[in-house]
């Protein structure tokens, strides 16, 4: 068993950090917080500390988990990150969705102290975070992941390597890309399977078990029909995602127009007041508006 700290105690990391300790491993946490690591701690027969650095301090890996690109540097680069403290031969790795640029950035500077980095963000959303099932997909040295994806295995279905640092991250904006697309589809369908006056669930049902299944119809479809939207991921940070998704398209030279236009809908509902509302949201926007043609 290892010496682990987890940074960022959010609704992923939260059941996350709780898995490495479940699984044995001796885990610190830092979350900004402090109330929320204390009752983490008392859960979990786990430590505080309070700051990134004084978690990292005796880790053998460290485990970020946190909002955008900003935070990463933040917890890791900044006064009182991560890497102050951390050892040669110890191992980064960051489950936040970021760009790769960040990814690339935070691996140069563990590089220089020695340190062990892979970017990693998770799919599965917060089911899969609190029940020990996500697909992490890494960037990074082959050598560094192999020694730490045993222990991520404490929460993980899937852990791949795609490639070196950033490559996690191009992973994810794939994810996120093809996520937008069968959630605007999905609406569509629903919607229009109401309208034409079916059982939308019955329809689900049948259709589910052909070529048009996915996790998002198993897992949402029901609920997007029902009208309710609180189950996870908010489309604040869908947006977050995909305004990453389409800079790097851009440098890419990547056409990604359903992704431009997903993100759009996604912005209305946020000037609406409901960015805290699950991705599945989108379908709000077709229940009441007019047939385009």
């Amino acid at each position: 068993m290892s010496r682990c700290a987890f940074i960022g105690l959010g609704v992923m990391g939260y059941p996350m950090a709780g898995h490495l300790a479940a699984a044995g491993h001796e885990v610190t946490v830092y979350n900004r917080t402090p109330a929320k690591a204390e009752t983490w701690a008392g859960l979990h027969e786990g430590t505080t500390a309070p700051t990134p650095a004084a978690a990292a301090a005796h880790a053998e890996f460290v485990f970020v988990c946190v909002g955008d690109d900003a935070d990463v540097r933040a917890v890791t680069t900044g006064p009182d990150g991560a890497l102050e403290s951390m050892s040669a031969q110890t191992v980064l790795v960051d489950h936040t969705t970021a760009s790769a640029d960040v990814a690339r950035e935070i691996h140069a500077a563990a590089a220089a102290r020695g340190v062990g980095f892979v970017d990693a963000p998770i799919s599965g959303g917060q089911a899969g975070a609190e029940n020990g099932v996500l697909t992490v997909m890494c960037g990074g040295d082959r050598d560094t992941f192999d020694r730490v994806s045993p222990v991520i295995d404490a929460y993980a279905r899937s852990c791949t390597l795609l490639g070196g640092p950033g490559s996690g991250q191009l992973c994810k904006m794939v994810n996120q890309i093809a996520i937008a697309g069968l959630l605007q589809a999905l609406s569509e369908g629903i919607d229009f399977a109401v309208r034409a006056g079916l059982d939308a669930d019955l329809v689900v049902d049948t259709i589910s078990k052909g070529a048009a299944g996915s996790w998002q119809m198993d897992n949402r479809a029901t609920t997007m029909a029902a009208g309710e939207f609180e189950f996870g991921f908010a489309l604040d940070w869908m947006r977050k995602d995909l305004r990453i998704c389409l800079t790097e398209g851009d440098r890419l030279g990547a056409s990604l127009p359903v992704t431009a236009l997903v993100d759009q809908f996604y912005a209305r509902l946020q000037h609406q007041g409901h960015g805290r509302w699950d991705t599945s949201s989108l379908i709000e926007l077709l229940r009441d508006a007019p047939t385009d043609r």
